[in-house]
């Protein structure tokens, strides 16, 4: 048994009691009411949903088992001479709620080592599909391909023990983390770079050897262990959050959940954010002379989009009432590693502009940037400009959040998720009365 997972059962242990004295003693106290206009439109603030791994503070941002951003990054180990942590700690954090020790630390980073051998067979079916296929569509099926592989599964079909479900969803889930981003790098290679793929290091840590996989020299490794921890998770009820433990909840295994998250992912109102920014970033770019404009050509631009009843992409959030502390870690590499790349330079004066012109408006509950507000911005400097590959980057973070999910689900014995649903025809007569 690994250090991991003797953590993770003492872990599980103290917390079951927890859960099941909630649900035996406490299971019919109401947390709140949920409106019509919460019904109909998507259950947007209904509080139903339970996790430990993180929570969306409006002040603070993301914490990440109770550690906000700054905190996690400070405290996560780092490989030796680099700035930015190791992703591998960051999964023993969201699994355990605890910072890796050094023994812990390289334990962890030697089993993703092991584990990270991508199977012939995704390679094979990445290769025999069309070179037009979208990247998240080659992602989510080599995500898939690799389900013949299950151990939960195989535990399943024997007969699995509820009680130690999670175990063989922890064996699956740390094998889908180890190789997920060798998958992704290879994709952008067969897809973007005359497929022309690059043997992967397997000395280098996670973000190491994606950075090698890809061809982008360092900083880019740096960049790579920031971008994936700072998108890790982001609570349950975003929708590929959502999506891979509602899966997850008819007991299918880590394959069939992620691969149903990844989809939801893709969506244009959930992963594809951080390319329209690039997009919009680059358009007043250009509509300004192809050159970096003064602050006071951009702030005329900014106020004849919001005059024309367009938004500002990239600023804003639901629950955020600040900036976003991910897109502040964002800014300080880029403060640091690219000061002097133009579009940088716009998105920079942006943070000046925009707030206080979206203040003075005074229809946005938040006027600050959110994450995506230059993560594509950070890419495009480092000559990954292909937009579509962006949601894949996304995917490969994201992934972990959602599978340590995934694991805890079935650590605690969380149910079959059904939720009832009413006609519009009883909404209406509930009002009526």
């Amino acid at each position: 048994m690994s250090l991991l997972q003797k953590k993770l059962a003492e872990k599980i242990e103290a917390h079951r009691p927890r859960t099941r004295k909630l649900v035996k003693e406490h299971g019919n106290t109401v947390l709140g009411e949920v409106t019509v206009a919460q019904a109909i439109g998507g259950m947007r603030g209904v509080k139903s949903l339970v996790t430990d791994i993180s929570y969306l503070d409006p002040m603070e941002g993301i914490r990440f088992r109770g550690m906000t951003i700054p905190e996690t990054l400070a405290a996560l180990p780092k490989p030796e001479g680099k700035e930015a942590p190791y992703v591998e700690g960051h999964i023993w954090l969201l699994l355990t709620g605890e910072i890796p020790n050094k023994e812990e630390i390289a334990e962890i980073v030697e089993e993703f080592k092991k584990r990270g051998q991508v199977p012939a067979y995704v390679y094979d079916q990445l290769r025999s599909m069309p070179r037009d296929s979208h990247p998240m569509v080659m992602f989510s099926t080599a995500i898939l391909a690799m389900q013949r592989d299950s151990k939960f599964t195989a535990a399943y079909n024997k007969g699995l023990n509820k009680m130690t479900a999670w175990e063989p969803m922890l064996e699956d889930s740390l094998d889908l983390l180890a190789r997920l981003p060798t998958i992704a790098a290879y994709i952008y290679r067969i897809k973007y770079q005359g497929d022309t793929t690059i043997v992967p290091d397997a000395d280098q840590d996670m973000g190491g050897k994606f950075a090698q996989m890809m061809g982008v020299d360092a900083p880019y490794d740096e960049l790579m262990r920031l971008y994936f921890i700072l998108h890790s998770d982001h609570e349950s009820g975003n929708a590929s959050a959502h999506t891979t433990h509602l899966v997850g909840s008819t007991l299918s295994d880590a394959f069939y959940s992620l691969t149903a998250g990844m989809c939801a992912l893709a969506g244009p109102l959930h992963g594809l954010a951080n390319q329209e920014v690039l997009r919009w970033i680059q358009g007043v770019y250009d509509k300004l002379g192809g050159k970096v404009p003064t602050k006071e050509e951009l702030t005329k631009f900014v106020w004849e989009t919001l005059d024309s009843g367009q938004v500002i992409p990239g600023y804003g959030h639901a629950v955020l009432r600040k900036t976003d502390p991910r897109y502040e870690e964002q800014r300080k590499f880029c403060l640091k590693h690219l000061p002097d790349d133009e579009i940088f330079q716009v998105v920079s004066m942006l943070y000046d502009i925009v707030p206080p012109a979206l203040e003075k408006q005074g229809k946005a509950k938040n006027p600050w940037p959110n994450v995506d507000a230059q993560s594509g911005v950070i890419q495009w400097h480092y000559g990954v400009t292909e937009y579509d590959f962006y949601t894949v980057l996304f995917g490969v973070g994201r992934a972990i959040g959602v599978l340590a999910n995934l694991v805890w689900d079935r650590a605690l014995g969380y149910a079959l998720e059904r939720p009832k649903s009413l006609t519009t025809e009883m909404l209406e007569n509930i009002v009526a009365k």
